[in-house]
């Protein structure tokens, strides 16, 4: 045999003697994992799954009563929405009526042989009015007011007769209405320029 020969005899009787040694520490330690648990081990195990199981159970708990939570506050808002805000469309209906009442009582006032019927009328229009107020129907106004984009609708821009007019209102068009403070109709408006 010749001196490369030993060598490589010398390498496969070392690799052989470290593997059998990491097999003898392998099984070491399946066997030491295979022993039988004693008494108290099983039942700290069992406490220990058990408390696991128990945390779990209550996150779970927890998670769905606050969530339980969340859906009644939110059912209890969008039914007192609802009830706020529940006219809303049929108000939106009755608008035009209540322009066509304005215009009709502007052209009474006008006429002289009218007024015991504008009289009338106009009892009949207060009373409609006031019955809107009270289902939370408010008007826009407008009279000098700023413009303002979340309340008006500018179909015309004018030219201010003076200077401290520019980019307020100069005449309403049409009324805006608000219900319970949400605008169903924005006042349409001339601005000065």
């Amino acid at each position: 045999m010749n001196k490369k020969e030993n060598n490589e005899t010398l390498d496969e009787t070392l690799e052989n003697v470290d593997n059998t040694g990491a097999e003898n520490t392998e099984s070491a330690e399946t066997a030491e994992t295979q022993k039988p648990l004693t008494q108290e081990e099983q039942m700290q195990k069992e406490l220990d799954e058990a408390n696991e199981k128990i945390a779990e159970l209550n996150d779970k708990y927890l998670r769905q009563v606050a969530e339980f939570d969340n859906y009644r506050k939110r059912t209890i808002k969008e039914k007192a929405e609802l009830i706020k805000n529940g006219c809303e469309r049929t108000i939106e209906s009755i608008l035009p009526v209540l322009d066509d009442f304005e215009r009709a009582l502007a052209n009474m006032a006008k006429d002289d042989n009218a007024k015991e019927i504008l009289t009338g009328i106009e009892l009949i229009y207060n009373k409609f009015v006031t019955i809107l107020k009270q289902n939370g129907l408010a008007k826009i106004e407008t009279e000098g007011a700023n413009f303002d984009t979340d309340f008006h609708e500018a179909i015309a821009m004018v030219p201010a007769p003076a200077e401290n007019l520019k980019g307020k209102v100069l005449d309403c068009i049409q009324t805006g209405y608000t219900l319970n403070d949400k605008v169903i109709r924005h006042a349409k408006v001339a601005v000065g320029e």
